[in-house]
């Protein structure tokens, strides 16, 4: 469906990529309207700079009228929402946003990168190496990309889209995993570790997702796959003689005065902005993917060397007179030991302090929780943050400081329930020499991490 000049009303429109999708819709001449029980930064201003933040938050089943052409649905929303029921008595076309992603692309090749972990970087490398090289492309990423004004781009003379893939579901009415709607010509899987407890209650039925995007490859379609991982190794490497199975892993690399360099093929040092095995890995599952859209080395290896990250991942916020500060959006097992091991490779003569925040449903649900064994071992201090009141929120059991300590397995391991009381400790130690790492999906209870690095660091 062509998605110009139609009337769309986006029920749930300040989620992180309903609100960017909803101004991208905008911007190509469609009349939007939206609504949301709650808004928060950084959606509520670029709603509001976009001329759409709702007057009121909340529902409004008078918002959907026969008038309207579409509307779409975030997973924010609840099966029982009263404006999605009004859309239904009226017969208007609803849509999650992945199918309406999918709509766009129907007719374009799409590339689909998924993963329990660095689908985000391997996403932004490879746009990023897209415009290096001046092609045209469109684009769905899970957060701000350096080079790129939004999360979202649909345009009308792409022949490609690169979708970052997730394996939440798609909708309230949709309980496809995201990854699938997109139905991949090329798919890209960086690792599979088990997250989303709330809604994968067990690894098989976790996994089972992968195992589903693995076998939705069409024929002639392309999988890449970290083979550095066992899981994704099974899983994608089936024997199928219509699909084309590429692996990739960590390329040889060296730390020289706190700089990572890529050695290629030829030997040659390729001097990068970024650090750490994984993103390593992620780079090089980039690189075999573009090789695909006709991207050679060269341009490759050109354009990776100015790649900076993707917002919140290993983002250094803060730094003076020995003091480095790192913010992270790690926060399920395998992405938080992955963090915190690729600063150790990147600074092994520094004191890594690393900062959790728990904050997600899986992480602060007390049978989970023993997943976290040994994460933070590479850090030489270990700090574990979560407030009480999300836990009651989410109706979890309750945990406790010896239950972290225990799941955690360090006996050293510092817990603190109240975000002022972490953050003033903080502030007294003398980190002369240190790297200080915070890592969380949420914000320290609306915590300025960039004030206090500053605050820190000019001191």
């Amino acid at each position: 469906m062509s998605l110009k000049n139609l009337k769309i009303h986006f029920i749930a429109i300040g989620g992180g990529a309903m609100h960017q999708l909803a101004i991208a819709l905008k911007d190509n001449g469609n009349i939007l309207t939206g609504s949301d029980d709650e808004i928060f930064e950084p959606s509520h201003s670029r709603l509001q700079e976009a001329g759409l933040l709702p007057a009121q938050e909340g529902w409004y089943p008078e918002k959907i009228h026969a008038g309207l052409d579409l509307v779409v649905v975030g997973m924010h929303a609840r099966a029982d929402n009263p404006e999605l029921t009004k859309a239904g008595e009226l017969g208007i076309r609803c849509l999650s946003y992945p199918e309406l992603i999918f709509e766009h692309a129907r007719n374009m090749q799409r590339i689909v990168i998924a993963g329990s972990h660095g689908k985000t970087t391997t996403t932004a490398m490879v746009m990023h190496v897209l415009k290096h090289a001046g092609r045209k492309f469109d684009y769905l990423v899970g957060a701000p990309v350096h080079g790129f004004d939004r999360t979202v781009k649909l345009s009308e003379d792409a022949a490609v889209m690169v979708i970052e893939g997730d394996e939440y579901l798609s909708s309230p009415e949709d309980n496809r995993p995201k990854f699938l709607v997109y139905q991949h010509h090329i798919g890209l899987v960086t690792g599979i570790s088990w997250d989303h407890i709330n809604v994968f209650p067990t690894e098989h039925a976790y996994v089972r997702q992968f195992d589903r995007f693995a076998d939705a490859t069409p024929k002639a379609g392309i999988l890449v796959v970290n083979d550095e991982d066992a899981l994704a190794s099974v899983i994608c490497k089936k024997e199928r003689d219509d699909v084309t199975v590429l692996e990739y892993g960590t390329p040889k690399h060296k730390v020289k005065d706190g700089r990572t360099y890529w050695i290629a093929s030829d030997g040659k040092e390729i001097p990068l902005k970024f650090f750490g095995s994984h993103n390593l890995s992620n780079a090089n599952g980039a690189r075999i993917l573009l090789t695909k859209l006709g991207i050679h080395d060269d341009v490759f290896f050109e354009a990776i060397q100015s790649f900076e990250g993707a917002s919140r991942r290993l983002e250094k916020i803060g730094e003076k007179d020995g003091l480095i500060v790192f913010r992270d959006f790690a926060h399920a097992p395998s992405k938080l030991s992955a963090t915190i091991k690729a600063v150790r490779e990147q600074f092994p003569e520094r004191k890594i302090v690393a900062v959790l925040e728990l904050h997600t449903f899986s992480s602060l649900n007390k049978e989970f929780i023993s997943n976290y064994a040994g994460t933070m071992d590479a850090a030489d201090e270990a700090i574990v943050y979560f407030n009480p009141q999300v836990v009651h929120n989410k109706k979890l059991e309750a945990i406790s400081e010896k239950d972290l300590v225990l799941a955690f397995t360090r006996n050293d391991l510092s817990v603190y329930t109240h975000s002022d009381q972490l953050f003033e400790s903080l502030a007294t130690k003398d980190f002369s020499r240190h790297v200080l790492l915070f890592m969380s999906s949420g914000n320290f209870d609306g915590k300025d991490l960039q004030a206090f690095a500053s605050s820190i660091t000019n001191k």
